[in-house]
């Protein structure tokens, strides 16, 4: 049996509802730090389905602190040294390399079954307690507990941590109310499938052949992105585009490579190269869909419940965060859960959101803006600066370490707390015309 590095028992219980990258993140956190865990997930076999997803170097201190999982990852993961950019037509603008950042942290990209395999496989491994086909139909809390209804039985805990994305049923117990979600404005056409084929047409063979490779094709309102992975023998692409689908719970169909071609009318030979290339049942028409940015992410009632993930702040593809920032949320509330300890777990909880609120919104808003600095490119300022066009790298996002950070300032929020201080307004913006939250929320009502 493998050695885990595991605090002493804490004595806190913790349900997490939602084996996705948050939950099961969230489950090895709270392990590590000696709390027992119980993690439900509706689905009643978890598949490799899907296809790129992408982990930025502020989470690659996290799977390195799992025992054996980056080995694992490694032949598995996207090894490209930087992103070629081409101007929709096909010409050539710039590159930018990976390089300068590689020193803040290890980067984690590739296809999101087999990553999500790996972590579930550690977690089983850790020993904690995952129990699948478990459908939770209510939440509840009281002043002394947390619980959870999965298949009519009742489940109760210290705390619960609501990890189910943007459906999640846990956000009416947090919130008060029924939320909806809203179309954004935009879709995204994505597929993962084997290169063999444009391995061998002229125009394709040398994105696959030569090692893993990633480029990006930028036009009015819409961007395609293309990378191969496992040195070259696997391939991913996806196009972001406008879209006005009346959208509501249900958001992924499966996709039409017509369609996508029409999207792509006049574009670079290349990518409809890529794009004839895509076996037709494996491409999938994916809407993006928005929910306001929330309030607060705890429970009102007695603190007992908090959101995490995609449940909490959802996040768009082009922020390259989501991901990111829901392993940030369960390293975090696991050490807040730890230094506030079993006698006042609502105090851990909120201290969870005081330190994650201001940060997980800011770097939602990097969504926006990222999608815009590609989408409304003006190109003739852009061939006199290509770099205009590079993903911004900032050091506040990317060289950062969630657990060296929670160690550093939870003492001093939970100082705060004891004082009866309202931590989140103290050091994050009110949701005001000049906060964060109303600058993001004012950002996603211009995309509709």
């Amino acid at each position: 049996m493998p050695s885990f590095a595991r605090l002493p028992a804490s004595g806190i219980k913790v349900i997490i509802v939602g084996a996705g990258f948050a939950g099961l993140c969230a489950a090895i956190e709270c392990d590590r730090k000696g709390h027992s865990v119980i993690l439900l997930e509706k689905v009643s076999e978890l598949k490799p389905l899907g296809d790129i997803i992408s982990f930025s170097s502020n989470s690659g201190h996290i799977f390195e602190r799992w025992e054996g999982v980056v080995d694992e990852l490694e032949p598995l993961i996207h090894h490209s040294s930087g992103l070629d950019f081409y101007e929709w037509s096909g010409k050539f603008c710039t590159r930018q390399e990976w390089d300068y950042d590689k020193t803040w942290g290890r980067r984690i990209n590739g296809h999101r079954g087999e990553i999500h395999d790996a972590v579930y496989r550690h977690a089983k491994a850790r020993g904690i307690d995952i129990r699948l086909g478990q459908s939770v139909s209510e939440y509840f809390e009281t002043e002394s507990e947390a619980g959870v209804i999965a298949n009519g039985e009742k489940l109760t805990a210290d705390c619960v941590f609501a990890a189910e994305g943007v459906k999640s049923a846990g956000r009416k117990i947090v919130l008060g109310y029924e939320d909806k979600p809203r179309a954004s404005g935009y879709a995204v056409y994505r597929t993962w499938f084997s290169s063999e084929e444009l391995a061998k047409n002229e125009r394709t063979k040398h994105l696959v052949n030569n090692g893993d490779t990633h480029s990006g094709w930028i036009g009015e309102d819409k961007h395609f992105l293309a990378a191969s992975i496992k040195d070259g023998k696997e391939f991913s692409w996806v196009l972001t585009h406008k879209d006005d689908a009346d959208i509501d719970e249900d958001w992924q169909f499966p996709g039409k490579k017509s369609d996508v071609l029409a999207n792509l009318k006049g574009w670079a030979p290349i990518v409809h190269d890529l794009v004839n290339a895509t076996p037709e049942d494996r491409l999938v028409d994916y809407k993006l869909v928005f929910r306001d940015p929330l309030p607060h992410f705890v429970s009102k009632g007695h603190g007992r419940i908090a959101l995490i993930g995609d449940a909490a702040h959802p996040f768009l593809p082009t922020s390259i965060q989501g991901a990111s920032q829901s392993m940030e949320d369960g390293v975090t509330l696991a050490i807040t859960l730890q230094k506030s300890g079993k006698a006042n777990v609502p105090r851990g909880v909120r201290a969870y959101e005081a330190i994650r609120y201001e940060r997980v919104h800011r770097a939602q808003m990097t969504g926006v803006t990222t999608r815009e600095q590609w989408h409304k490119a003006d190109w003739d300022k852009i061939w006199k600066d290509p770099k205009m066009l590079h993903l911004k790298r900032e050091a506040w996002l990317l060289n950062f370490d969630a657990e060296t950070h929670a160690y550093e300032v939870v003492d001093e929020v939970l100082k705060k707390l004891d004082n009866d201080e309202v931590v989140k307004e103290d050091v994050i913006p009110k949701p005001t015309s000049h906060g964060i939250q109303a600058v993001l929320s004012q950002e996603l009502d211009q995309l509709v």
